[in-house]
């Protein structure tokens, strides 16, 4: 009973699988692994913040695309662009609040162009990983198919690494 336990977990695992969301979790996991391999390294605040904007950008499109699979009544009045940009503004405040209470935000001396090195990545991580998705869904419209496999997640994080190396490269000319 047990050998035969251990043989159907994975196939029952493989077959409850969920569709896909918005943005696919390896996406998701693969920012959240950028931010916390560039915190170990030593790097600057403000590439971290670029990949925690793309972090912020994909919970957003899963709090949106898990509300309206809900089928909440106060939600259904409200369209997909304003359901992205309050949950943008709410992940923003859980993020931003705890790093300013505790100090992580907020020094004087950590700044680029008079805002804070974390918030200016965040910023530009954002706006990143909206390309990288819009390039993503212009390339599928254009094709009518993906050119290749996890195209979705090859996108928005090839776009995060690039604006990071632009900024760890550059970004000591914007003080």
């Amino acid at each position: 009973m047990k050998k035969l336990l251990i043989f159907l977990s994975p196939i029952i695992f493989l077959l409850s699988a969920k569709p896909t969301l918005a943005v696919c979790p390896v996406c998701t996991v693969a920012v959240g692994a950028g931010l916390g391999i560039s915190r170990w390294l030593g790097i600057d605040d403000s590439v971290s913040g670029i990949w925690v904007g793309g972090l912020m950008v994909s919970l957003s499109f899963w709090l949106t695309d898990w509300l309206t699979k809900k089928n909440l009544k106060f939600f259904k009045k409200w369209s997909n662009q304003a359901l992205v940009t309050t949950s943008l503004v709410l992940w923003s405040l859980l993020t931003y609040l705890p790093l300013w209470k505790t100090g992580v935000i907020g020094h004087p001396f950590n700044t680029i162009l008079g805002i804070d090195k974390l918030i200016f990545g965040s910023i530009i991580g954002a706006g990143a990983f909206f390309v990288g998705v819009f390039a993503d869904k212009k390339v599928r419209e254009k094709r009518g198919k993906q050119l290749f496999n996890f195209q979705r997640v090859v996108f928005p994080v090839v776009s995060l690494l690039i604006a990071s190396l632009v900024v760890y490269f550059y970004g000591g000319y914007l003080l």
